[in-house]
């Protein structure tokens, strides 16, 4: 079987209007923005009006992911969406993203690895590609956080942000495009970051609203401290496993959750701070949605640039955590 190369064709991203800084967050919770800048970055997040879903900013991030790379809608083969905030629990917002788009000759599905989901999402939709399946697949990952947010848990309110990130990928001549993607995951760490009720292990139900269990749970110290290790590790394996070596980076490109943990990794790869894509301070942590909305802005505002390899690097909840080698 011949096996295709698998590029980025074309990017794109959605982020709400409404701006919701940490001084109006000081007017609500006993926090500060002196407390929240240092501790995590984050400045302000994006957050979602009332009427808007998970699939229309999918939707907006996808039509520029497609008219940069000059495909018609038609020409989908596949729609991927990774997302822990879907519309409904049935059926996928993929579902519901192809009848928006009317992307009438596409296959359509979800992926749930939280903020590793746009990792995944690449992996996973490179192989269609690759076996020659498919010619075109829409990456979207993208996420409505501020509704499954404890807006009352101050350790879990300043953290988040709504927002998505598209990417089509296609055919790439060989030595270009996604050379790698590496993924784990251990589901022994999943108490560490849960969402408990509102599944079939926890109905919903009367008391678990009135308990707030469906809402985002975090173990904080825990969670940062798998985050520094897994993002500097499975970023180094991904290279390595393709016999290329943290020189050989021009742009780390990870998940926005804090910018200490950015700050680690890109100590521990040796980098200048100009080589490390960074905008927690504007959106805070949009989960999937974090690295395609990095990578679509580094592009777009012509930081990285065709030629430059990138390394695509997140961790999140299930444990998750992934990497991607990309020469754009």
């Amino acid at each position: 079987m011949k096996l295709h190369g698998v590029g980025i064709l074309g990017v794109g991203s959605a982020l709400p209007a409404n701006i919701v800084t940490n001084s109006d967050l000081e007017k609500t919770m006993d926090t500060s923005d002196e407390w929240i800048r240092t501790r995590t970055g984050i400045c302000e997040r994006r957050i979602a009006e009332a009427g808007v879903n998970t699939s229309d900013l999918a939707v907006e991030a996808a039509q520029l992911a497609m008219a940069d790379a000059g495909v018609e809608v038609e020409e989908i083969d596949l729609i991927i969406v990774a997302t822990v905030t879907p519309d409904v629990n049935m059926p996928s917002t993929a579902c519901y993203v192809q009848a928006k788009l009317g992307a009438v000759n596409a296959t359509a599905f979800d992926i749930n690895a939280a903020c590793t989901g746009f990792i995944y999402a690449m992996s996973v939709g490179s192989q269609f590609i690759k076996t020659g399946a498919y010619r075109h697949v829409l990456i979207i990952g993208a996420e409505v956080l501020s509704r499954v947010v404890d807006w009352s848990d101050r350790s879990t309110a300043i953290l988040f942000g709504d927002g998505a990130g598209a990417a089509l990928l296609g055919r790439a001549a060989e030595g270009e495009g996604i050379l790698n993607c590496k993924l784990g995951s251990d589901g022994n760490l999943a108490h560490l970051l849960y969402i408990p009720a509102g599944g079939v292990k926890i109905p919903a139900c009367k008391e678990t609203v009135e308990e707030r269990q469906h809402f985002i749970k975090m173990s904080g110290n825990e969670i940062f401290k798998f985050a520094v290790r897994a993002m500097g590790e499975v970023a180094a394996e991904a290279l390595k496993e393709i016999g290329l070596d943290k020189e050989d980076m021009d742009f780390l490109i990870p998940h926005q959750a804090n910018h200490r943990i950015i700050e680690a990794a890109r100590k521990r790869f040796g980098l200048p701070e100009d080589r490390v894509i960074v905008n927690i301070n504007r959106y805070g942590n949009m989960s999937a949605a974090s690295i395609p909305v990095a990578l679509d802005e580094a592009i777009r505002s012509g930081r990285v640039k065709r030629g430059d390899l990138l390394v695509l690097v997140g961790f999140g909840a299930g444990l998750t955590w992934g990497a991607a080698v990309v020469r754009l």
